[in-house]
């Protein structure tokens, strides 16, 4: 079977994640600059190859000093390591969707994650492009990548929660 290889449409595209602050609300963030690749067999996504990669230093909260510590030290020390890295090790079917694992790097420190993929179609542009679009979802522990930055509230309780809600809109394009 044909090997294609997949680029992401960065203009249909977006990486998000949410975390729990004082316990009570959500604050969202997202990376302004990311890349995709993907590589099949035909058209089928099943046992694909994934990788991404994220630039640290393009990390939005919508809040300029956030996003400042965020890249400092205390969180992604963005100067010493300037990306977010995933390979995958797995891309399997799971009913009409997918389950995605693989290897998620920060900080110099490699993991393994899981995710579920929802699988948006497949469809050809108004430019004559092949397009499938895929929503990401999942959940990670901060902690396990050694982002441990944190402190206790008065009342009890911590500033932020371990745990991170990741969410991505993600559109790859078959390249010919």
């Amino acid at each position: 079977m044909t090997k294609i290889k997949w680029a992401l449409d960065p203009m249909h595209s977006e990486v998000n994640f949410k975390i729990k602050h004082l316990m009570i609300t959500n604050v969202t963030g997202g990376f302004k600059s990311f890349q995709a690749e993907a590589e099949t067999e035909g058209d089928d996504f099943t046992n694909a190859f994934i990788s991404f990669s994220a630039d640290v230093a393009s990390i939005s909260t919508n809040n300029e000093q956030r996003d400042g510590h965020l890249k400092a030290a205390d969180f992604f020390d963005a100067q010493k390591f300037p990306a977010i890295k995933f390979q995958s090790t797995k891309f399997e079917k799971n009913g009409d969707d997918f389950t995605l694992e693989g290897n998620l790097t920060m900080k110099d420190v490699t993991a393994p994650v899981k995710l579920n993929v929802e699988f948006g179609g497949l469809a050809k542009d108004s430019w004559g492009n092949f397009k499938a679009g895929f929503t990401v979802s999942g959940k990670i522990n901060r902690s396990d990548w050694g982002l441990n930055y944190n402190a206790a509230l008065e009342a009890g309780g911590v500033v932020l929660s371990d745990e991170v809600k990741i969410n991505a809109e993600i559109q790859m394009v078959k390249q010919a």
